[in-house]
């Protein structure tokens, strides 16, 4: 909505049904197909937008994704079978088991004693204080590149330029967006024509001639005549015409 993009460019850009556009809108998880479309919905649509299309898909693995139940359920351990072994027997194994478990427990309670006491603990300190704050920083530089601040998102919105064009006879239109993408690739348009309104940060355009009106940001704006095809360059802070060499040719 800051963009000023409409749904049905959207929906023709990214071949995304409009229905499901707005359902990725209001995270109506249960009117999409799946979770692998959601996620690759989520992909595209961030990407048309100019997002991070990596931090939203795995937020929504997070927040919406349930593992399955057989992840929760314990891994039973067979049962034992009893050895056929008399009672005295049996006692007396018991009885050196636990002679022995308990010897190893001693000397495992010196050895730990003798090494917290030494330099092996005073050093064991700080390595797990550095430990957790290096863990503790690189997770908040995690957080702050995978999400764009407010302010980055209102500038880029800011920088927007909305186009459309509304032809009053037959016009030759070769149209280019941001990343050199062909938006209208050399054609003629002509009444009756439904305007669409393209969005980018920069328009080049060429004209075969003066027979149409653009508009943008909502402005009209009039073609002057001219003997040879006309160009522009289209920015947040208006056109500038271009020079012929200059025109985009859409070949």
């Amino acid at each position: 909505m800051r963009a000023r993009i409409d749904v049905s460019e959207i929906e023709a850009q990214t071949k995304i049904r409009a229905k499901y556009l707005r359902a990725l809108e209001n995270e109506e998880w249960d009117l999409l197909p799946g979770t692998t479309f959601v996620r690759s919905f989520l992909r595209t649509y961030a990407q048309a937008l100019g997002l991070d299309d990596k931090a939203l898909v795995d937020e929504y693995r997070r927040l919406y994704e349930q593992p399955n139940d057989t992840d929760h359920q314990p891994v039973m351990s067979a049962p034992r079978r009893a050895h056929p072994r008399s009672s005295a027997s049996t006692t007396r194994a018991s009885r050196g088991y636990v002679i022995a478990v308990g010897a190893i427990s001693v000397l495992i309670v010196l050895l730990l004693w003798s090494l917290l006491s030494g330099t092996g603990g005073k050093s064991a300190s700080p390595k797990s204080g550095t430990t957790s704050a290096q863990r503790t920083h690189a997770h908040g530089r995690h957080r702050s590149s995978a999400t764009p601040s407010a302010g980055s998102r209102a500038a880029n919105a800011a920088s927007r330029v909305a186009l459309s064009l509304n032809p009053s006879a037959p016009v030759y239109v070769c149209l280019i967006g941001d990343n050199a993408q062909k938006r209208i690739p050399g054609l003629i348009i002509q009444p009756p024509y439904k305007p669409v309104t393209y969005h980018a940060t920069h328009f080049d355009i060429t004209l075969g001639n003066n027979a149409v009106t653009m508009y943008i940001d909502g402005k009209p704006m009039t073609v002057p005549p001219s003997a040879s095809a006309i160009g522009y360059s289209i920015t947040s802070s208006g056109a500038h015409t271009l020079a012929a060499s200059q025109q985009p040719t859409c070949k």
